[in-house]
């Protein structure tokens, strides 16, 4: 596997930033852009359920590879959690457009707590790994991304016809509410772990 020495030392573009894992990854780019594009229009719910189920699993496959190979590099470090906001933020808020008789469920304030927890944990992410000191995910950001992403599927799932049931709608909203408490929760955790080490100046995080 690639030493942080070396990936310092290689081209963020350079031959090997064009691997298999990468690759994975662009392809989960596009999948998101496909995505939003269906949710927009609307009535291909199914369809739409599918298909975010299927990008967003890609997330474990390019770590498999990269890990494989040992492909890890610089533009994948990068890449991945970049791809894997914008799918989740990006598809949270294109459900905002689907309120009244056609309910997601989504409210624009649980898109402001996601987003918000995103960009505030990416910057003080950035700046610690500036300085040197690893901030690397934890089990409480992957819980959130799992919830996160049960909540989107549950979601689409919920504007389906062919998906009625009785409490279905408050499966639904209790769903995102609990996907909304892990990202708070989650985001309190960084951020405590985050100002442990600017306070601390400890080259590691516990």
């Amino acid at each position: 596997m690639n030493s942080p020495a070396d990936q310092k030392s290689q081209a963020v573009l350079g031959p090997h930033a064009f691997n298999l894992p990468n690759l994975i990854t662009t392809s989960r780019l596009l999948l998101a852009f496909g995505l939003f594009a269906m949710v927009s229009v609307g009535g291909m719910w199914l369809e739409s359920a599918a298909l975010f189920i299927f990008a967003a699993s890609t997330d474990a496959l390019d770590g498999y590879f990269a890990r494989r190979n040992q492909q890890i590099t610089v533009l994948g470090r990068i890449l991945d959690p970049f791809v894997d906001k914008v799918i989740v933020c990006g598809t949270f808020i294109a459900l905002l457009e689907h309120q009244g008789q056609d309910d997601s469920g989504v409210r624009a304030w649980m898109v402001i707590i996601i987003v918000g927890r995103e960009m505030f944990v990416s910057s003080l992410r950035g700046m610690l790994e500036q300085q040197g000191k690893d901030f690397s995910a934890s089990w409480s950001g992957k819980l959130k991304m799992i919830l996160q992403c049960v909540g989107i599927s549950v979601s689409l799932l919920s504007l389906s016809p062919k998906v009625s049931f009785m409490g279905a709608e408050q499966l639904r909203d209790a769903v995102l509410w609990i996907a909304v408490a892990a990202t708070l929760w989650s985001g309190a955790v960084y951020v405590t772990r985050g100002f442990a080490l600017l306070s601390d100046g400890s080259a590691d995080a516990s």
